[in-house]
């Protein structure tokens, strides 16, 4: 899947030194308000290739790369759930000089395009912190609209979602607006 600045794609065992440094990063697990990973990277590697082995069809997590090929976060859409056709979004830049550059809204953008453009699925939502204005305007941008609040494990979220039609008129939107 390419963006403009980004290009996402199918996780790979190479990519779990990565992972490992951003999930034991305090910073970035604060972004994403999860515990600070405790496992050592040996045991963190086993269960990276067991997961690789064996995917969740209710999940999928993608690498993102800029256009030269440096795996600098991840995306995720996951609890998909066919009745309902819906699904949740997630994503961390985890290299600190690729954030606030629009790489983040182009995966968001992509990862969106994909999601509509390749399956059935009708809305996609997520939470953010409620704090975290720098998500809350890439979301935004890239047509997400609040829809929302919750607390969870001692968290305050601000859910938004996008929905089918509104990304169909929005790529039409634009369309139109092309000379």
């Amino acid at each position: 899947m390419l963006g403009t600045k980004v290009r996402l794609r199918e996780k790979k065992l190479t990519d779990a030194r990565n992972d490992y440094r951003w999930q034991t990063n305090p910073e970035l697990v604060r972004l994403d308000a999860m515990p600070l990973l405790t496992v050592s990277f040996p045991r963190y590697l086993l269960d990276y290739a067991a997961m690789l082995r064996n995917p969740s069809p209710k999940r999928r997590t993608l690498a993102i790369e800029t256009l030269k090929r440096k795996h600098i976060g991840n995306c995720v859409y996951y609890n998909i759930d066919g009745e309902k056709r819906e699904a949740e979004l997630g994503i961390m830049i985890g290299e600190r000089d690729y954030r606030d550059r629009g790489y983040g809204i182009d995966a968001v953008a992509t990862l969106v395009d994909y999601i509509f453009h390749e399956t059935g699925l009708q809305r996609i939502h997520l939470k953010t912190l409620d704090w975290n204005e720098r998500a809350q305007r890439c979301f935004l941008k890239c047509g997400f609209t609040p829809c929302g609040q919750m607390m969870e494990n001692g968290h305050q979220f601000l859910l938004m979602e996008i929905k089918r039609e509104r990304w169909q008129r929005e790529r039409e939107q634009k369309k139109g607006a092309k000379p």
